[in-house]
């Protein structure tokens, strides 16, 4: 049996989406073993809906209110236990309550180390965290900037963290470029990375950081959100 996935991916009015669709492709390569049983996007017409049908992979609609109990109720409609069930998100912009730690994970489109962790927390997604990385570029404080994968807890960004990768910057690269440079590595990481977890071979116990496990030649210090 394959694991089971459901992605959230928020997407906008008019696009976005291509990570998910990232993800999907990789299931029919083998990349990523496993079978992504919905998408989730809290726009009900937009560029996830047109993906996920063109790519026939069942399409939810989810506005909230994004709390527990109707997090609980989306996951409900995939009819699969959420124990057998993992949650990846992938662009998806909602404050999430509720969900498994354990079974639950997010891709953030820069490097949640850097800077104390400047570029993570509330408000630190799409165009704004590329544009709050300029500004430190610009400032000559970093010379690059990358990708974090990490476990999700119900505080923004603050799940431990078991992957990251860097990209480097040129000297007056724009937000648009940084996001474009960094979203082409997302896409060759999130499939390998995602499939090391739901095959346990990256994990977490909910609770503890100090038993998140990483295979060697992945993990990197320090362990978690500085």
């Amino acid at each position: 049996m394959k694991p089971k996935l459901v992605v959230f991916a928020s997407g906008t009015k008019d696009g976005g989406g291509s990570g998910f669709e990232s993800l999907v492709r990789a299931t029919k390569t083998g990349e990523l073993d496993a079978e992504i049983v919905a998408v989730v996007s809290n726009h009900e017409h937009g560029g996830v809906r047109e993906r996920a049908e063109r790519l026939g992979v069942p399409f939810v609609h989810f506005n909230g209110p994004f709390d527990a109990e109707h997090y609980a109720s989306v996951l409900q409609k995939t009819a699969i236990r959420k124990d057998d069930l993992w949650v990846g998100l992938s662009g998806w912009l909602k404050h999430v309550s509720g969900l498994d730690p354990r079974r639950t994970f997010n891709i953030h489109p820069a490097l949640l180390s850097q800077l104390g962790g400047r570029f993570g927390g509330q408000g630190m997604y799409r165009t704004k965290v590329h544009e709050a990385v300029k500004a430190a570029l610009d400032a000559g404080e970093i010379s690059e900037s990358g990708l974090t994968m990490h476990f999700v807890i119900d505080q923004y960004d603050r799940g431990p963290v078991f992957f990251e990768h860097r990209v480097p910057l040129r000297k007056g690269m724009s937000a648009h470029e940084i996001a474009r440079a960094v979203r082409k590595s997302e896409h060759e990481w999130q499939p390998k990375i995602t499939n090391m977890v739901v095959h346990g071979d990256i994990r977490w116990d909910g609770k503890d950081q100090r038993t998140l496990a990483v295979p060697n030649g992945y993990a990197y210090l320090p362990r978690g959100v500085q």
